[in-house]
């Protein structure tokens, strides 16, 4: 058998895979949008699933499969954001990232001090109100965001975009993609050696969101690993002082409303339930166990002190161990949170691929054989 013959043969348990895999996505998505009860839901879900259906028929080979995540693309990101777009038609989250950039051009501060309804609630850190600042629709420089983050740290970006847990939020609300792009594109360049760009893409996440705290000692670990406690003081540096630049003015301005909107209706803890209402285990407990809100944050807790001693006892020293490692911990804190939703699950998915992706490319690296390279090196010397 042929070299080229070989590797035809080869590829074509991943081509079956993956039009199995968009054969179950046009199955899934127009069943989600049945049994929604979201108008942009029901408009992503009927979308998408014609765009899976025809990444389906076009994935029969490897040569038609950039024509297939294309349509998947296409079907599942483009055509349901440029439509819920145009209709004005959006999750709840949009409007509360919007509202805060009004209310900071207003106020000087995201944040009403007195929230009270459910939607006067800001649960985002400050940096987020920079979309609701930037001209048009706040999903178009989210979803940006999370497209040059993958551009930025070379990964191909078709299938996962297509992805349904990136696709759906994509279209209908996306406040976590740029914050879980920017975590990936800071943990690459921590593993590469730049600790000061980790540290700007770190502490930029760190200041959208929550969830991209944990990346923060993940990425010190990696970088002490990578290039020693100098460079380690350097990327603590930039990234503590960005996070920090972005949200301690609003803390001193007004920690009370601060406290109310982005640490206790997180955490379910106002009077003002989160829509945040996904059956997870933390949200099952907090909803159905007495006493089960402090058990929750209990075993979060416990899980966050257990990925902490990890880092200590076994820290990650390449890329994919770290993006393995963060997107365990996210996992867990995801099922564990008292208020907590399935779009949650794009962190540890996309992190996920992150570490399968830079794992299977460190494999796919030739090694040079060693006479060869002492060769090369006499005759540099030479």
């Amino acid at each position: 058998m042929g070299k080229n013959e070989g590797r035809r043969f080869a590829a074509e348990p991943a081509g079956r895979l993956e039009r199995y895999g968009w054969a179950g996505c046009a199955v899934v998505a127009p069943g989600f949008a049945m049994v929604s009860d979201q108008a942009a839901h029901r408009v992503w879900g009927w979308t998408a699933g014609i765009g899976y259906a025809l990444a389906a028929l076009l994935s029969s080979g490897p040569r038609t499969r950039p024509a297939a995540r294309a349509a998947a693309v296409l079907g599942a990101v483009l055509v349901p954001l440029a439509g819920l777009v145009a209709a004005g038609v959006a999750q709840s989250e949009v409007a509360v990232v919007e509202r805060s950039g009004r209310l900071l051009l207003a106020t000087g501060s995201p944040y009403l001090s007195q929230p009270v309804a459910v939607g006067d609630f800001n649960p985002y850190l400050p940096g987020m109100a920079v979309f609701g600042v930037l001209p048009g629709d706040a999903r178009w420089w989210l979803g940006g965001v999370f497209a040059v983050c993958l551009a930025g740290d070379g990964r191909s970006r078709a299938a996962l975009l297509a992805c349904p847990l990136v696709a759906l939020p994509f279209a209908v609300g996306g406040v976590d993609l740029p914050v879980v792009g920017l975590m990936c594109l800071g943990v690459v360049l921590a593993g590469r050696g730049r600790p000061g760009r980790a540290g700007l893409a770190l502490g930029a996440a760190a200041a959208l969101k929550w969830t991209a705290w944990p990346a923060l000692p993940v990425a010190l670990v990696l970088v002490t690993a990578a290039r020693g406690g100098r460079s380690a003081l350097r990327y603590a540096a930039t990234g503590s002082g960005t996070a920090a630049a972005v949200v301690l003015p609003f803390v001193l301005i007004d920690p009370a409303g601060f406290q109310r909107n982005v640490v206790a209706f997180p955490l379910g803890l106002t009077s003002a339930a989160s829509p945040a209402e996904s059956p997870l285990p933390g949200r099952l407990l907090a909803s159905y166990v007495p006493g089960g809100t402090v058990i929750a944050l209990v075993l979060l807790a416990a899980a966050a002190l257990l990925t902490g001693v990890s880092l200590v006892l076994r820290p990650p020293g390449t890329v994919p161990a770290a993006a393995a490692r963060l997107a365990l911990g996210l996992a867990l804190a995801t099922a564990l949170m008292p208020a907590t939703r399935f779009g949650y699950l794009v962190y540890p998915l996309v992190l996920g691929a992150l570490a399968y992706r830079e794992r299977h490319a460190t494999r796919s690296v030739p090694e040079v054989p060693a006479e060869r390279h002492t060769r090369a090196g006499a005759g540099a010397v030479a």
